[in-house]
């Protein structure tokens, strides 16, 4: 079965839109601040979608482009305006920022009340407590399209391979909460093959492309593929998709593929289901980011969603 992104996004957004519909009309619409800082083609590419998103949910968005020159000291006086501006319900800092600058100080600078994204310290105490709180988007996203493809948590063995703060450690968190039974491997793993094999649910956010083969997916498991690496040379795509003339037209006519962390062809053969890349994981993390931004407006402006 293919755990399809798209169609997840649609159903939470669907859900969202009376909810930002009622915070406009109540109050005001919800609002979210994006820091884009530099010309990195990638992260413009997500901030682009990100606020396609708001602009179909009626969400108010702004984006601050400061130059790839920009100081640490100067975009914390940034956040620190943001914090304060009571109609920015969300700050989001896009990662990753120049290389002169401190990325965690900056993060840490973030409300953690107006961080969408979960990164803030506070945000992952309230997760690995137990309480209340932020959730990272991508585990989050994770955690709605197993909901919502009816995957069983309960007692299942879950296996995190990855121990990102940004995704491995917060999404063994959820299924843990979920009463997952839950193994968060690495490359350092011992037998990292014979481990994954046995998870019914198998999580793969280590970021190497097509790392995880056959040998490492149990027959019928669950496989969400968090990876987004990119084949940028023709031998490398002749070797994953096994001289595939459609894959090598497909290169051809693109410049390079995007695949995942498990093995494109393989997955297909042994999982009982799976998200592709694209189109798998990479949706719901803005769903999620939305999800965050208007859960954030609706406690702050002491409106719940029911």
């Amino acid at each position: 079965m293919l755990l399809e992104g798209a169609r997840v996004r649609d159903q939470i957004e669907a859900e969202l839109k009376p909810r930002t519909e009622r915070l406009a009309r109540e109050r005001r619409a919800p609002g979210l601040a994006v820091i884009l800082a530099g010309h990195n083609p990638a992260s413009e590419i997500y901030v682009r979608n990100k606020v396609q998103a708001c602009q179909r949910l009626g969400i108010y968005s702004e984006k601050l482009t400061p130059p790839h020159t920009v100081t640490t000291a100067e975009l914390l006086e940034a956040v620190g305006r943001l914090n304060h501006r009571p109609e920015i319900d969300g700050i989001l800092i896009q990662l990753p920022l120049p290389p002169q600058v401190d990325s965690k100080t900056v993060l840490l600078a973030v409300d953690p009340d107006k961080d969408v994204d979960g990164f803030h310290p506070l945000n992952m105490g309230r997760l690995f407590t137990g309480r209340p709180g932020t959730r990272p988007c991508t585990p989050l996203g994770i955690l709605e399209i197993l909901r919502r493809y009816q995957i069983p948590l309960l007692g299942r063995r879950a296996v995190v391979v990855g121990r990102s703060d940004i995704v491995g450690k917060p999404v063994a968190m959820l299924l843990l909460a979920e009463h997952a039974t839950v193994t968060i491997c690495h490359s350092r793993t011992a037998d990292l093959p014979a481990v994954c094999r046995q998870a019914d649910i198998l999580v793969a956010a280590i970021g190497r492309p097509a790392m995880l083969t056959a040998d490492f997916i149990q027959e019928g498991a669950t496989v969400i593929d968090v990876g987004t690496n990119r084949l940028s040379t023709r031998e490398e795509v002749a070797q994953v998709f096994r001289g595939s003339p459609e894959k090598l037209a497909d290169f051809d006519r693109k410049g390079s593929l995007l695949i995942g962390d498990v093995h494109p062809l393989d997955v297909t053969q042994k999982a009982g289901a799976y998200t592709p890349v694209p189109g798998g994981v990479g949706p719901l993390t803005i769903a999620a980011l939305m999800l965050n931004t208007v859960e954030s407006a609706e406690r702050r402006l002491g409106l719940c969603s029911g």
